[in-house]
């Protein structure tokens, strides 16, 4: 027998009889001041790769058994501290078993994998994070200046909702979109859209509702929804029609338990930008069946092509809909935290749901307080992204060049993104045989260096797509798709 197989035989093992899972020997390593990645632990519970010296010792220590047992040149030998477990059980602390089906892996072991091998002194290209600070974007200058002008005013609690300032600007910026019926107290701040998905999900969701939510997704939709105790059911967008929603595919999955729909406009994974009749049609389609709208609108001011952002809202002034927005990606400023949500519509539809959405609002006493100090100056001065997505603009230029060397790849389709700044290509399934996502994009980072997201990842089903982020430079992005070429004349599964 190999001695891969051996040792991953003899770690299966000592996990079962320590009544472990590859989690806990992670929290257990952890726990010990060492570092274990998700997909470390499953390259070496598989068999597939061996660790180092000094990693089989964390391993030996943390499963109290030794080395060379392990490694199967000794045989197993009664052991102290298993035997004194047995007798008296450790008690362990797990996850909760309401996570047990919550995911989000734009943040999952590839990365944990990458950053193991920087931790090595290997450089590592990262396509995964819409971060846009790390490449280079920098905050408005005006931007920086008043929060810093406003640090000693912001020190205690604002209103729970937020700062008077702050909601007064998002209320006349909701009026510019169109959005109907909007006051003050329809308007709460929170630590970026993030934040705000998971505290109306959990003010929303009875055990059992169903919540529409596209496919593919942002997947903290998807994870909240779930974690609230709902079920996500996934209405298929449609890569033949630019990736825009399919609405029959859509009208299928409602059922007497479905509570809201969410759309995620302009997307994310995808760049697609929803048109007015398509905007129409789902209104009308939550209004027929008498649905919450859920607006997921984080990007409307990177817009390209000069095409205009139409929020659903505005379209249904009779509906109770709920706009999720920030300043995150459109004023660059991912690391302070701040977003909002407009409630609009018919609010007579969802008072109590609103009572409840102050419940909670009130429990975590208030969002960034800094950060609501500057939405005032962000949204009613110069809007500097606009510079970012116009013809030479940073983002636009990026995009234009990701999109050309995308299709120059053999074997890679892909639509063209008209906002935001994602892109999301198909591999050929002829070519390449792509069945497992995540196998792909660690042996892509394995080879070559280049981190991206698999579109298993934003809950899309068929394998042979992945997300790339073009924030990077071009000179960047340029050596990440050579690399990636490279590869795929290769590659096979």
């Amino acid at each position: 027998m190999e001695l891969n197989s051996i040792f991953s035989e003899r770690l299966r093992e000592a996990m079962e009889q320590q009544g472990l899972k590859q989690v806990d020997l992670i929290q257990e390593v952890t726990s010990r001041g060492d570092r274990l990645g998700k997909s470390q632990l499953s390259q070496y519970v598989s068999g597939k790769t061996m660790p180092r010296a000094d990693m089989l010792a964390v391993l030996a220590g943390a499963l109290g058994v030794s080395e060379e047992w392990l490694l199967g040149s000794e045989k197993p030998t009664e052991n102290k501290t298993v035997h004194h477990r047995e007798a008296i059980p450790m008690r362990r602390f797990k996850k909760s078993t309401k996570l047990d089906h919550v995911s989000y892996d734009v943040r999952g072991p590839a990365l944990d994998e990458a950053m193991r091998m920087e931790e090595d002194g290997i450089h590592i290209l990262k396509l995964n994070i819409g971060n846009p600070a790390p490449f280079g974007f920098r905050t408005p200058d005006e931007v920086v200046q008043d929060m810093a002008s406003q640090l000693r005013k912001t020190e205690g609690y604002s209103d729970s909702r937020g700062l008077f300032s702050a909601r007064k600007a998002i209320m006349q910026y909701d009026q510019l979109k169109g959005i109907p019926n909007v006051t003050m107290n329809d308007i709460y701040t929170g630590n970026g859209v993030s934040d705000l998905i998971n505290l109306v999900m959990q003010a929303m969701i009875e055990t059992g509702d169903e919540i529409l939510v596209p496919s593919p997704d942002y997947p903290l939709w998807t994870a909240c929804v779930t974690l609230a105790g709902g079920k996500a059911v996934h209405y298929l967008c449609d890569e033949q029609a630019e990736w825009l929603p399919d609405l029959d595919d859509m009208r299928s999955k409602i059922t007497s338990n479905t509570k809201a729909v969410v759309i995620i406009n302009p997307n994310n994974p995808t760049g697609a930008l929803y048109p007015r009749e398509v905007l129409e049609e789902i209104a009308q389609i939550a209004r027929e069946h008498q649905l919450i709208i859920l607006s997921d609108e984080i990007y409307d001011r990177l817009v390209m092509d000069d095409l205009e952002h139409v929020s659903i809202a505005s379209l249904a002034p009779d509906l109770f809909c709920i706009t999720f927005n920030g300043l995150s990606k459109s004023h660059m400023i991912a690391g302070w935290r701040i977003g909002w949500i407009s409630i609009s519509g018919n609010k007579r539809l969802g008072r109590d749901l609103m009572e409840g959405i102050n419940v909670m609002s009130n429990m975590r006493l208030c969002s960034n307080v800094p950060a609501q100090s500057i939405v005032q100056t962000a949204l009613g001065g110069h809007q500097s992204v606009k510079g970012y997505v116009v013809p030479g603009g940073r983002v636009r230029n990026q995009r234009d060049f990701v999109y050309e060397r995308l299709r120059q790849i053999d074997g890679v389709s892909v639509v063209k993104p008209k906002a935001a700044f994602y892109i999301f290509p198909r591999l050929d399934p002829n070519k390449f045989h792509i069945t497992d996502d995540e196998q792909f994009q660690l042996d892509l980072l394995q080879d070559k260096r280049v981190l991206i997201v698999p579109g298993k990842g934003f809950n899309w089903s068929t394998p042979g797509y992945f997300r790339i982020v073009y924030l990077p430079r071009r000179a960047i992005l340029g050596e990440a798709l050579d690399k990636l070429e490279e590869f795929l004349g290769y590659y096979r599964q």
